[in-house]
């Protein structure tokens, strides 16, 4: 199948399902709201548990526990609109304890991987050219946030271990890279040009935080926070159309894409 009208094909069924979840499901864009105060507690939270001598060692390891809740609240959301066309209040709650280990996992495998390379690679490479250690560390990050992607959809649509996870979104990017990622791009885009915002976060489960609590910057916010919102479902839907199919199948079978 050419690959435009297979981009064109399956990204036209795409917007339309988004599009009816999205205004079926509206409430989440309150969501962004919430965890961003969530996060703020978090950070008052960690300051003060920080200042007690005995709680220091354990302060990390709240935190990631902590984040890694709001993570998987996040998308098992995600997972309940996608699947089921629906989420409530209950789901909420539920949800910081779906998939919580499971994205607990995944971090703590790229803190390994990030300390590793901090202690090993990184000094070699920074004592050859010191001048280069901001560019090199910009495009690791670029790197991560490419080959990794698609590691939020893998942990809420595929039942897999935190490890294979990791590799499945890797793999999962390396076969879908066209479709996968002209789409993304198109939406970021539009999502930049919009609220000025750039998304670097694989995690990301809002818009950002407030830069300005004039007028322009709420309305800025909440306008960012429906597109994150749409965006989100949109890949959701785009990666299970993508990791349940390939191009040849869904040529042989286009009048389910209309």
């Amino acid at each position: 199948m050419d690959i435009l009208k297979d981009l064109l094909l399956v990204n036209r069924s795409t917007i339309k399902k988004a599009s009816k979840l999205f205004l079926n499901n509206w409430v989440i864009v309150f969501t962004g709201f919430v965890y961003t105060l969530l996060n703020i507690a978090l950070i008052i939270v960690m300051n003060i548990i920080f200042r007690i001598p005995i709680m220091r060692f354990f302060s990390g390891i709240i935190s990631f526990i902590a984040t890694s809740a709001m993570i998987s609240s996040f998308l098992y959301l995600l997972n309940q609109i996608i699947r089921y066309g629906r989420v409530t209040i209950q789901d909420f709650k539920d949800g910081f304890t779906v998939y919580l280990w499971k994205v607990y996992g995944v971090l703590f495998i790229g803190w390994v991987a990030s300390f590793l390379f901090d202690r090993i690679i990184g000094p070699v490479i920074y004592s050859a050219n010191l001048s280069l250690s901001g560019t090199i560390s910009f495009i690791i990050s670029l790197l991560v946030l490419i080959l990794m992607n698609a590691l939020p959809e893998s942990i809420y649509q595929k039942h897999y271990s935190a490890w294979d996870t990791v590799t499945y979104a890797f793999n999962f990017v390396k076969e879908n890279w066209i479709e996968w990622f002209v789409p993304n791009v198109i939406m970021l885009g539009l999502f930049y040009l919009v609220t000025g915002n750039v998304i670097r976060d694989v995690f990301a489960i809002s818009s950002g935080y407030f830069f300005s609590f004039s007028i322009r910057g709420i309305l800025l916010y909440v306008i960012g926070q429906v597109m994150f919102s749409f965006i989100m479902i949109y890949r959701g839907i785009l990666f299970d159309t993508l990791s349940t199919s390939t191009r040849r199948k869904r040529a042989y079978m286009q009048h389910l894409y209309k």
